[in-house]
């Protein structure tokens, strides 16, 4: 098996869809020797900011001197990005090797009547045989959907769990309420172990106590009403919390100080822990923390941002953001969603702030709703609708229209088209400089 033989295999395996249950995941992982019994694990689940606060936490732990993995959905740019030891992608070399070995073990399951895994449960089973290999001494877990059925929660050697934002999303899986939802989130606490909450409605931290209770597992929520001396900004933002002043991240958005205060809240646990993390080595984690996608600058002239804001609560932190840092400008929006998510939701959230939408349909994606089909409900809530054939048109068509000096671009919705759109950008931002 080569490298493109292994992607081949990876991209078939897309049609055993998706299966809630760890069954297959154990089967998968016996057959494999189960290798994530030989990790550590922090373990996050949350409806949004989970990319985010594992960004912060592994680049503290790496600066902290730790071999730290990763394991994150969606990726923008690669995909081998899901897989990375210390910021770096797992190598094609590691992949198509974990990629053969996992096929043979498939063969086995299935030649006993046993269900060929999913897509994702030999992405995970393939990350934790990496990881081993590279001898990691921590890695930075994030659920895929839900917590207690995800095939990530087949791991039984969690250190810490971290529960962020938990808002409405895959409802006709996790259910219709919030209480519900985060039933399922709260599903990966392990037996005393430490859990660390973002702030929650009060249906959701009822149910996380409860669930923590259950396992004798202690909370700590990391409240960011007890941050101070904050002070935002699209380039930096400063606050002070648990005994740190003057904390600093790059990452722009209303929802990274939260973010950053729960992996903050985090490394304090870690280090009640005994784990070894200076003052130092959290600071310059917290400023070194690149997370692209969430609320992202990516030119300034004019201001271009963009956001993977594609249910109702990344929506509404969408909205603060815009509120922040793009008052008084005209907003020109560049928007493409999937067909499974609340995108009517979400553009009645933002539709106020819009001068002009352009919209795409994701590329690749089976899910994905077609532009015109988007720009019908958008033009219920918003004057100027287009619809686009590409991301390049889309990308041209804004930047010819905000031409003023006090105009921004927004690009929002699914994740998955922000790889492309960011190249797209990157292209003109050369061609320009050449």
């Amino acid at each position: 098996m080569d490298y493109q033989e292994a992607r081949a295999y990876l991209h078939e395996a897309g049609k055993y869809g998706s299966v809630l249950g760890l069954t297959g995941m154990q089967t998968l992982l016996k057959e494999l020797g189960n290798p994530q019994d030989k990790l550590k694990f922090i373990h996050i689940a949350g409806t949004n900011g989970k990319g985010s606060v594992l960004a912060y936490v592994s680049t503290i732990l790496k600066e902290a001197g730790y071999r730290v993995g990763r394991y994150i959905s969606p990726t923008l740019f690669s995909y081998r990005e899901r897989i990375q030891v210390n910021d770096t992608y797992i190598t094609k070399e590691a992949l198509t090797e974990h990629t053969a070995c996992i096929r043979q073990a498939a063969e086995r399951m299935t030649a006993a009547g046993k269900p060929h895994p999913t897509v994702f449960e030999i992405e995970t089973a393939m990350a934790f045989l990496y990881f081993v290999q590279e001898k990691c001494d921590i890695v930075v877990l994030e659920t895929g959907m839900g917590g207690d059925t995800d095939a990530t929660n087949v791991v039984q050697t969690t250190v810490l769990e971290i529960l962020t934002s938990i808002s409405m999303d895959h409802m006709q899986f996790l259910g219709n309420t919030l209480a519900e939802i985060a039933g399922h989130k709260a599903g990966i606490i392990k037996p005393d172990t430490v859990v660390v909450s973002a702030v929650q409605e009060p249906e959701a931290i009822q149910v996380i106590a409860e669930s923590a209770g259950r396992q004798r597992a202690a909370l700590r929520i990391a409240d960011p009403g007890r941050a101070a001396d904050v002070a935002c900004g699209l380039f930096t933002q400063r606050f002070s919390y648990g005994g740190y002043e003057g904390l600093e991240i790059h990452l722009a958005g209303t929802c990274q100080i939260e973010n950053a205060v729960v992996a903050v809240e985090a490394v304090r646990a870690l280090q009640d822990m005994g784990w070894r993390i200076t003052e130092a080595q959290l600071r310059s984690g917290l400023v070194k923390t690149v997370w692209r996608g969430r609320f992202t600058l990516l030119c300034e002239k004019p201001l271009f941002i963009a956001d993977g804001a594609h249910n109702r609560g990344a929506a509404k932190q969408l909205k603060k953001s815009i509120e922040m840092y793009l008052q008084g400008r005209r907003i020109f929006a560049i928007c493409g969603v999937l067909r499974d998510k609340e995108y009517e939701e979400v553009l009645q959230t933002v539709a106020p702030y819009i001068e002009y939408m352009i919209t795409i349909e994701t590329p690749d994606n089976p899910r994905a709703l077609p532009a015109e089909e988007l720009a019908e409900t958008a033009r219920r809530y918003i004057r100027r609708v287009q619809a686009a054939e590409s991301i390049a048109e889309a990308v041209a068509l804004s930047l010819a229209a905000a031409d003023g000096e006090n105009d921004a671009i927004l690009a929002f919705g699914s994740l998955s088209f922000l790889g492309e759109l960011f190249r797209e950008v990157e292209k003109i931002k050369e061609k320009k400089e050449s």
